[in-house]
Parts: C-alpha cells; structure tokens; sequence
C-alpha cells in the first residue's frame, strides 16, 4: 500500500545551507518538492538581488543595520521564491493552449502508476480540445511544496551593540519569523532535536493553527529520529495547540549532513514501528491537540488531521524507492545526495562537482568537521578542508568567522563564539600549551582543535561562484556534505533522467558492487561501533552498559531484517539470497568484535 497525494513520490531534502536554497525555483513547477535551509540570511539577501535582476523585478535592498533584518530578509526572499515560481507553475499550466511541451514533461517525469499522468494521455488519446484540456490541467495538476528547514540547535543571540537582544531575535527565532510572515503555505521542518523556546515561539503565530475548515496555512514537519521522539515532541507540540503533519524519519548514518547517529537503532526497525503504531500516534496527538487548542479557545478538528510520514537516507535505486513506500506505508522517500550532480536542480560549482563524480567510498567521510559538535559528514579534498590546512601549515590556524552562525561557545567570552574561529582555536590552543602534555597526547588534542571547519560559510560559497556573485566576505572555500550513497553515482545528469532513474525507466548507476541501502546501513553501524571500542579504553561501566546496549539494538535490527528479507517478495530477482549472506556476515564480524572488546 503507498499513501500519497502529490504528483511525485520523492521530495529533495534540505542540503547544506546553498545547495537547495533555490532549488524549488527549478522543480516546484514540474510538482516536485524541495527544502530551503534558513540558516544564512546574508546569503538569502544575494540570491534575492540576484533574481530580482534576472527576472526584472523591483529590489530594495535590507540592510543588517535595519530593525529585525535578518526576519525581514527570509520574508522577502520566500516571498521572491513563491511568487517566481507560482509564475513558472502558471507558464507551464498555460502552455496547453500552445504547443504543451512543459506540460508534457511535467507528466512524462510522473511515476507509470499515476492516475494523473494516465488521464492526462487519454485526454489526448481520446483528441479533447485544448480548451478542454487546459481547464483539466489546471484543474488537477499541483506545484511542488516550497518547504524551509530550520536546524533547531543554530539559534545564536544576537546583539545590538554590547547589549543582548530579545530571545525572539535570536536566529531559529527570527528565521521563524521570517517564514510565518512569507506568503508561503508549505511546511517548516526543523531538525536536530526540541528547542522548546523555539517551539513556544511558535504559539504566537496564527498560521500554525487549524482553521474551521481543517486546513493549515503553515505546516510542521518534524525531522526525527524514532517513534519514541515523534511520539514525544509531537504530543508535545499538540499541548500548544499545534499539529506537526509530517514525520521524517532520517537514518542516523547513511544519509548527509549532519549525522545523529542513534543508539544502534535502524532505518528499517525504526519505520516497522511507524508503520504499526501510526494511528496510536496520530489519534494520541489529536486527543492532546484538542485539549491544548480548548485551552486557548480556538477552533480545534473533530477528527484528526492529515499526518505524512516520509523517510530519507541512502536509497538509491527504484527498487529501494519502490520497497519503502509499499512495504513501510510512506507518503514519500527523500532523495538526497544523488541531486548533487544534478545541475539543473542545485547550486554546485565545478571543481566540486569533479571531486563528487570521482568519489568513492574512502572520500567520503564521518568527520569531527562540524563546530556544532556532531559528526559531519564530508568530502576529502573539498577546497574549505585545503584552506583550513594552509592556515594551520602557517601557524595561523582557525577561520576569520564573517557569519557566526554557528557561534555556541563560550567558554573563554562572555558573547557565543564559533569553535571553528580563529579566536577560539587561538584561545584554546593557548590554554592547550600551559598542560605541558607530551608531544603524542598535544598533538591530539591540537588536531581536535583544529579539525573545526567554517561550515556555515563553506556550504553556501558553491551557490555564490555557481552564480557568479561576490565571495570577498566568504572566501572561495567550499564545504559539502554528502552521504555515504554518493559513492555510486558517478556522473553529472539531466533532472529528467534522475527522476527516470528514481521510477525504473534507466538506471543511472555504472557500478554494479553497490550494497543494498539497509545493509549499507548496517556496515556503517559496525564501523560506527568498531570506532567506539577503539576510544573507550579502559571501559568505564557506564561505557560498557552503552555499549551492551549499542550491540543489543544492532542485533536485533539484524535479525528483523533477516526475518523480513526471508518472508517478503524482493526486486531484483536472485538479491535475497545476497542479503541473507552479508546480514550473516555482519552479524558474525559484530560478534566477534563485542567478545574481543570484553
């Protein structure tokens, strides 16, 4: 059974902080949907002047010295964003009445099961007027959602001179603003766990309310981890009155970005329990909404209201695409990494396209990159990581910090300051040097300091020198953070064969020794696991109970995929007798690296 609504049965998630930051400019018209990060407001600012530019529309520009700016500037970006595509929507709607070419490819990107793609070709079939057609298309064709994400965790103060500002200016706070302010009527994902001043915030904004026609201008997803989480933030929300529509369940460690890697739980187990326990959720959160919004005496649904539960991380090809929606029920399944070579969808300048395409498994790495202290994954050899070693070699080590928003320490200051800036690493090395360590421990410990990268600048360069706008307060160094997946794509390609690719009509994919996304998945874990024996020696008995428990919930995520590829019908022909074989090999190696360590 799949259980969806939209014209497509993938989304594009969020990438980095420029890679999808107008991506729904170039296929929200054709239906599909795509995630805008919040994070960089400056940035936001070019794009807008850029775009006013290219499609000759008015610009004033917002300065940072004007009230509430950074709010300001999300507002009018969505705002350029909806508007340009809505125009690019209607364009594609209209061009029945001539020679219908873009509503052709809308319907020739749609998976072979769609009913809309079926009655649109016998309309033609059957030799309907183009008046006829026309009023159909508009009818029942759709744009792609225009969904923002918010990383929950980035919500630095702000100051106004020495003096500290307002919580509500902090930068989750007014990227929220700026977002329940836009004319958009999309969805705010936010991730990387609660912020529950942020959350509260949200209280004060009407559009997240339900109106007397059970519908919502602005939506919640909430990007999580497991059921337990979605249980408890959503109930959570609900308290407030507010409805999150959408679960996106990401894999802790095959997917990009930042990694959350859970406590040996898996992708597969994680959705099983989704899937079984989705109406205990949602009638759970609605009873709890009702009460919340009787509370506030506001309008509140008899029954509950529409709940999509997506999942992302690793898929790769139709079959896997096709699995997860009929066997786990979704709504929809993120694709993420592959679009990084697909130029007509995101912002990738040249040189790192070239280093994407040759990369193989070794070049993609978890690293210690990430100021914000979270494994990161990333790209050996992107050009950020060459600045920061040339700044280390002389003696000058950390980053000139023009952005701050990942400024979370402060540790030596009384004002938050980012990790990954020259001031901190200066300020931390210094106090490194009074221990007196000997040289082998020193030498760690520097590299710990030094290893932080300036992302929240390096993963928004690429769509400045893609676009060809000033970098002078960026530098050229670019960040980018794909996921393990990337390793098997190896050519730059059209959206129409990616898409082709993501329904079975090609396959895109040259090299045949790519593993299943579960047991990928799986490997990633032991090697996850093998890397935490190896920091923790001599075992502490609260490392040791982790670790019980790690090695505990692997297994068990084993064996249900071992009973699960036993008892279900799987694409490829002749693929589960492979599965089986490496579920049996993993399962051994993770044995007998526990037994070992103990």
């Amino acid at each position: 059974m799949m259980i969806h609504d939209k014209a497509h049965t993938f989304h594009i998630p969020v990438m980095g902080i420029g890679y999808t930051i107008d991506s729904p400019l170039k296929v929200a018209h054709y239906g599909i949907s795509s995630v805008i990060s919040l994070v960089d407001d400056i940035l936001m600012e070019k794009m807008r002047k850029f775009y006013c530019q290219q499609f000759k529309l008015p610009f004033t520009a917002i300065t940072s010295r004007s009230k509430d700016h950074r709010a300001r500037r999300i507002t009018a970006y969505l705002d350029l964003i909806s508007t340009v595509a809505t125009s690019r929507f209607t364009a594609l709607l209209n061009s029945v009445s001539k020679d219908g070419i873009q509503v052709k490819k809308y319907m020739d990107m749609l998976p072979a099961s769609s009913d809309l793609k079926q009655g649109f070709y016998r309309m033609l079939s059957e030799g309907k007027h183009k008046k006829d057609v026309l009023e159909w298309v508009r009818k029942h064709l759709s744009m792609g959602d225009i969904d923002v994400n918010i990383m929950t965790k980035l919500d630095r103060e702000t100051y106004h001179g020495h003096e500290q500002q307002p919580v509500e200016f902090n930068d989750a706070h007014a990227a929220l603003r700026g977002f329940a302010k836009s004319k958009l009527r999309s969805s705010l994902v936010l991730s990387a766990g609660m912020n529950p001043k942020l959350y509260a915030y949200m209280e004060e904004f009407d559009d997240f309310y339900p109106r007397e026609n059970g519908s919502l201008q602005k939506k919640i997803t909430l990007k999580v981890s497991d059921y337990r989480s979605a249980l408890i933030q959503g109930a959570y929300l609900a308290k407030k009155g507010l409805w999150v529509s959408e679960y996106r369940v990401e894999s802790g460690l095959n997917c990009g970005g930042h990694a959350f890697a859970t406590d040996g739980y898996l992708l597969g187990p994680i959705l099983e329990e989704f899937k079984q326990k989705r109406s205990t959720l949602i009638q759970s959160t609605h009873d709890v909404l009702v009460q919340g919004l009787k509370a506030k005496k506001r309008y509140y649904p008899q029954a509950p209201m529409e709940v999509k539960i997506s999942a992302q991380g690793g898929v790769g090809t139709a079959e896997e695409h096709q699995f997860m929606l009929e066997h786990y029920h979704l709504n929809s399944v993120g694709w993420g990494s592959p679009f990084l070579l697909v130029p007509e969808v995101v912002n990738v300048d040249p040189q790192t396209q070239q280093l994407l395409k040759s990369a193989r498994e070794e070049d993609l790495l978890l690293s210690n990159t990430s100021p914000l202290g979270v494994l990161f994954n990333t790209l050996k050899g992107n050009t950020k990581d060459k600045e920061k070693a040339m700044r280390i070699s002389k003696g000058k080590p950390g980053s000139p910090c023009p952005k701050k928003f990942a400024s979370n320490n402060r540790e030596f200051t009384s004002n938050s300051i980012c990790t990954a800036s020259r001031q901190y690493q200066r300020l931390k090395i210094a106090e490194l040097e009074e221990k007196q360590l000997p040289p082998e421990e020193y030498r760690e410990a520097y590299e710990q300091i030094t290893s932080k990268s300036c992302i929240c600048v390096g993963l928004g360069t690429s769509t400045l020198l893609i676009n060809g706008l000033d970098t002078t307060k960026e530098g050229d160094g670019v960040s980018i953070c794909p996921g393990p997946n990337l390793a098997y794509f190896s050519e730059t390609i059209s959206l129409q064969k990616m898409v082709d690719h993501i329904y079975g009509r090609t396959n895109v994919l040259k090299r045949k020794d790519r593993p299943n996304m579960f047991i990928k998945e799986i490997r990633l874990y032991v090697d996850y696991f093998k890397n935490q024996l190896k920091s923790t020696k001599p075992l502490q008995d609260r490392q040791m109970k982790y670790l019980e428990k790690f090695h505990k919930n692997l297994m068990e995520g084993i064996h249900y995929y071992k009973d699960l590829f036993s008892t279900v019908a799987l694409k490829p022909a002749g693929i589960k007798a492979d599965l089986l074989y490496d579920l049996q090999a993993l399962e051994q190696e993770l044995d007998n690296l526990f037994l070992v360590k103990v």
